[in-house]
């Protein structure tokens, strides 16, 4: 039995295909979630109820809740009080799904370097005011304690490139704005292993190095056309290395 009173046709139950009969069910409860028609822990409909409303089998309806809960959307509980209960995703869990899901996106279609690398430095353009007002000495403690680490001439290509990424991120933590990092983590945190992936023969760490320290300076000022400028340098260094990584060698 389902809670007393409760309206469920807030999810839709019509106009379903004989085609993917799960797919559609499970979307039909993510949309009525997504849009805050079912409420974080609200028990759902069993699965009886759910398979009667919808006019197919339980197992059609087991298979569309599995879907569910492999995208965290729902937790099953057993016992008598138990049942599909919608879930609060976590930061961590979102965070993980919107870097996945940018990594792939970029890796698996035809998107030009170029078009990356403008993606990542306007976001990340965007946080400086920001970051300029906001931050704090922790995290201007945590930039210089990665600019100082980028300037070891025994650290690995992939150390520099984990560095890098969090001297970024801590850029945007620096905004103080938990949603704007949290989005800023595809652009950083998806975007950038690329661009260093692609280009780090080619790069010289020392430069990169002195831009990271000019910008902790301007930021520590709380400078931010300053910081505007040298995040722009930085971007078009990558944009000449990508540049340079098209050009044919010549003998």
């Amino acid at each position: 039995m389902h809670e007393e009173g409760r309206d469920w046709m807030v999810i839709s139950y019509n106009n379903l295909k004989r085609d993917a009969l799960s797919t559609q069910i499970a979307d039909a409860i993510r949309d009525a979630i997504l849009k805050g028609h079912l409420i974080v822990d609200e028990r759902l409909p069993s699965e009886t109820e759910l398979a009667e409303r919808f006019g197919v089998s339980r197992p059609t309806v087991r298979e569309a809740l599995k879907r569910l809960a492999a995208q965290n959307l729902i937790r099953t509980q057993r016992g008598p009080t138990g049942g599909a209960f919608v879930n609060r995703l976590s930061w961590s869990e979102a965070h993980d799904a919107l870097v996945t899901t940018n990594t792939l996106l970029i890796g698996m279609n035809d998107i030009p370097f170029e078009a990356v690398i403008e993606a990542r430095f306007t976001l990340e353009a965007s946080c400086l005011p920001l970051a300029a007002e906001r931050r704090s000495e922790e995290h201007l403690a945590l930039m210089r304690s990665e600019a100082a680490r980028q300037r070891d001439k025994n650290l690995t290509d992939e150390d520099f490139c984990s560095s890098d990424v969090r001297f970024h991120r801590a850029i945007a933590e620096a905004t103080g704005n938990p949603v704007l990092a949290f989005q800023m983590a595809g652009a950083i945190e998806a975007m950038l292993p690329l661009m260093n992936m692609l280009t780090y023969r080619m790069r010289d760490r020392t430069r990169m190095a002195d831009l990271h320290d000019n910008l902790i300076a301007a930021l520590s000022d709380r400078d931010a056309p300053s910081a505007k400028a040298l995040m722009d340098d930085l971007a078009r260094y990558t944009l000449d290395l990508a540049e340079k990584r098209r050009k044919p060698r010549t003998s």
